[in-house]
């Protein structure tokens, strides 16, 4: 965990900014909450791993971190918005720390891509995209923990119900020409994302 502390003092110098007194420890808590099994602390403490090896590629690395800090902040299994409110979130306490115009509109962006719903022109957006997605590339022991994680937050949905809907959003990565966006990712990452996708299809 001592990632954590080290991402957070790194990202503010990084934006020019000072964080509110005990918005780290929010977001902690807001990664702890109970109905997290996949959307965790392990999660963003993932993801500011592989931010910290591919931080080079960022163009605005400060608002590459913080996007990612945020970008699940608000999960709510059962809602539909929660990177819109997640990117709410992140806007509010930007804006109270007299953050740009153009900070704010790069973070929301850069917190909306984790939809997945498009694909990201832009580099930094791209990067985070990838790092959001590298748990596809893991190690099979590591992918099959995720899935299990995910399956374990949507417990309440009907097991025929979930496995109709799982296949089609797993199909769809798999059909993507290419899963990353960046040759850092796709080098690492493609073949082996390829391979876990597959075998869990």
């Amino acid at each position: 965990m001592t990632l954590l502390p080290s991402s957070w003092a790194h990202a503010w110098p990084d934006l020019g900014l000072q964080p509110p007194s005990g918005l780290f420890e929010q977001l902690v808590r807001a990664y702890e909450e109970p109905q997290r099994h996949y959307h965790s602390l392990q999660h963003l403490s993932e993801c500011l791993a592989h931010f910290e090896q591919a931080r080079h590629l960022a163009q605005q690395p400060g608002e590459v971190a913080i996007a990612l800090w945020f970008h699940d902040a608000i999960y709510d299994v059962r809602g539909k918005d929660n990177e819109r409110q997640s990117a709410d979130w992140a806007i509010r306490v930007l804006a109270s720390c007299q953050a740009s115009q153009a900070t704010l509109d790069r973070v929301e962006r850069l917190i909306m891509a984790t939809r997945h719903d498009a694909t990201p022109s832009d580099a930094d957006e791209q990067l985070l995209v990838d790092i959001d997605l590298a748990i596809l590339g893991a190690t099979p022991e590591r992918f099959a923990e995720y899935d299990a994680q995910v399956r374990a937050e949507y417990a309440w949905v009907p097991g025929f119900v979930y496995r109709m809907k799982r296949r089609s959003v797993l199909k769809a990565f798999l059909a993507r020409p290419r899963l990353y966006g960046t040759d850092h990712f796709r080098a690492r990452y493609e073949a082996q994302a390829r391979r876990n996708l597959a075998a869990v299809l």
